[in-house]
């Protein structure tokens, strides 16, 4: 079967490698063994293409896979059982020829049909899998194969089991017409109710994906992964080409395309697939909502490491530039009232500092962000991309972590670290499509159960006219409409600015905390200065008045807690933040241990009524 793939080897092989100077000749490949790849033109030994994924060792380009290798290559030794093997084939329009395909299909891959479904284990993790394979009749849906996808589906919800789908379609099954285009609805509505039952489904789209299952099981997934190079859309390049008459962009409705416009999350080299899945697996193990097993986890791995936090606790005594370490000034707790901690009373209760040096501070270019945030607090973090409508903002980073073995969604707002890095953050500033992606990933671990954590850091939300052509104002609104009622817990720290609405979008939280030298505020202050006294050089006396620093915000009862900073904030005392960040995000979510979801959005809203 192997070997059949690569037909028509040796007439190509002929006419190209008996030429002078090819460097092959005919006598030095021996029928069936070689195969010319597509992309780099080059005639590669098949043995080798086969024990490396399929890939081709000259270039890298990717063969089609056939399923079976597909599964073997993902699921544990023996630990695959297929399902509906024989499935009774149909043909509801009596299509002239058709049966005829269906047997020569059948002959030519030993398959019956064009997917194949079963149950397997994937890095100790059992899960239902589906994986199309091309050579039957270019994978194209007819009701046997959505038929077996919806009784996958049907399965996986019943058992909670996750679903993972291995896309790869010319589309419909044109011969079976009306019957084929049924399909799409009635897989869909089956993955429906998987997701109503908190079921996890990953999609991974492979070359090709196209007509009515890109437009149906394979664009459905909570995640979904591309293999390099895919090509992925409703309709293909040549019927685009021949239907508007224009030649398409070079890489158009490639994975890297579609990563690029917000509709994957990630693209995953094939040999890496097999790990980035079972990773996610791990992080969404069956549990009845996020204090069953989470909470539980993390506090083994307390008792676990309790002599290490000890430890740790030790060091950070020292400030690495000398100093005492910061210690954490705590407010209301878990919707008990406001409670200072004898420790922290000094910071409090001080006389209010220069505004506009906070203000400074809290925008220096070697201010630790987001991105520093989420790699020192969270183990495994593994970043998801895109808002599943246009694109994906680079100024929200965001995906799903372990935090002492607690699966959690962190999102964070992020700022570059140089110029090249700025552009592509566009400065921190986030568009429509970046509150989009953050409100997707919260939706998502509302799904599953997890806590949102988020770091705010913006100037504020962008303001070109692309923002308000898709959108920016409704993007913001609808962020506070569904976080205020998300049934997970939400923790938001202001670690750099917190700009107006764009800042806001990200801070509808159960708790909001903010750094020493952090502001929170209605706008910037040139901009409150331009406004009421039309001169923006009135900064810093807008800065004094608009009570915008973590102290002046604590008293006011805007936020809960005040984390100190060293004397100057940057990658090398960084530590010292984290190792008390650690410690606080720690108490909050032991403390809300017990707590159910409606209780959890009710709290949310009471905090946000009561202001």
């Amino acid at each position: 079967m192997i070997r059949n793939m690569f037909k028509k080897t040796d007439t190509q092989i002929d006419a190209k490698y008996t030429a002078p100077g090819r460097g092959f000749r005919r006598k030095d490949l021996p029928r069936g063994l070689w195969k010319k790849c597509n992309k780099c033109r080059q005639p590669v030994y098949v043995e080798d293409v086969v024990e490396d994924c399929y890939i081709c060792p000259r270039c890298g380009g990717y063969f089609r896979m056939p399923a079976r290798q597909r599964i073997e290559m993902l699921v544990e030794d023996g630990s695959f059982e297929e399902w509906n093997r024989e499935m009774d084939p149909v043909d509801p329009l009596d299509f002239p020829g058709y049966g005829r395909q269906l047997c020569a299909a059948r002959e030519k891959t030993a398959l019956n049909e064009a997917i194949i479904i079963g149950r397997g284990r994937i890095e100790g993790q059992d899960a239902v899998i589906g994986v199309c394979d091309a050579r039957f009749l270019m994978s194209s849906m007819g009701r046997v194969v959505g038929e077996k996808i919806t009784q996958a589906v049907e399965c996986a919800t019943r058992e909670h089991l996750p679903v993972i789908l291995f896309a790869t379609s010319g589309g419909a099954r044109m011969q079976e017409g009306i019957v084929s285009l049924m399909q799409m609805a009635k897989t869909a509505a089956a993955l429906r109710r998987h997701h109503e039952a908190g079921g996890l489904y990953i999609s991974v789209l492979t070359d090709p994906t196209t007509g009515g299952v890109t437009a149906s099981f394979a664009m459905l997934g909570d995640i979904i992964l591309a293999e390099p190079g895919a090509l992925v859309g409703f309709a293909g390049p040549r019927v685009i080409e021949q239907t508007i008459g224009q030649r398409l962009p070079e890489g158009f409705q490639r994975a890297e395309f579609l990563l690029e416009h917000g509709f994957v999350d990630r693209v995953v080299e094939r040999r890496d697939l097999k790990r980035v899945i079972g990773q996610i697996l791990r992080m969404h193990r069956r549990n009845t909502g996020f204090f069953a097993s989470g909470v539980q986890a993390m506090q083994k791995a307390l008792v676990d490491g309790v002599q290490r936090e000890g430890r740790a606790e030790e060091s950070a005594k020292q400030d690495p530039s000398g100093g005492p370490a910061p210690e954490m000034v705590s407010g209301r707790q878990q919707g008990k009232g406001k409670v200072l901690e004898q420790k922290g009373r000094r910071l409090l209760q001080q006389e209010d500092g220069d505004a506009w040096t906070a203000v400074l501070l809290s925008r220096r270019t070697d201010r630790p962000t987001a991105e520093d945030y989420i790699v020192g607090l969270f183990e495994d973090f593994l970043e998801l991309h895109g808002d599943r409508c246009f694109g994906d903002d680079g100024a929200i980073m965001g995906g799903i972590a372990s935090f002492h073995g607690m699966p959690v969604t962190v999102i964070g707002q992020v700022k570059g670290k140089s110029t090249k890095e700025n552009k592509r953050r566009n400065f921190g500033m986030p568009s429509p499509e970046g509150y989009r992606k953050a409100l997707r990933l919260m939706k998502q671990a509302e799904t599953f159960g997890r806590p949102v954590i988020c770091f705010v850091d913006t100037p504020g939300a962008f303001c070109g006219p692309q923002a308000e052509e898709r959108g920016q104002g409704e993007a913001i609104a609808r962020n506070l409409f569904e976080m205020s009622a998300l049934k997970v817990p939400i923790l938001s720290v202001v670690i750099g600015e917190g700009g107006s609405g764009g800042a806001l979008a990200m801070a509808v939280a159960n708790e909001v905390w903010m750094l020493e030298n952090s502001t929170y505020a209605i706008l910037s202050p040139e901009g409150f200065a331009s406004i009421l006294w039309k001169d923006g050089k009135k900064a810093s006396d807008a800065a004094r008045v608009m009570k915008l620093t973590a102290p002046e915000l604590y008293r006011l009862g805007m936020i809960e807690r005040v984390i100190p900073e060293p004397e100057r904030l940057n990658q090398e005392t960084l530590p010292v933040v984290l190792s008390g960040l650690n410690r606080a995000i720690e108490d909050f979510l032991e403390g809300l241990e017990g707590t159910d979801g409606k209780a959890l959005a009710e709290s949310r809203y009471d905090r946000f009524r009561a202001m």
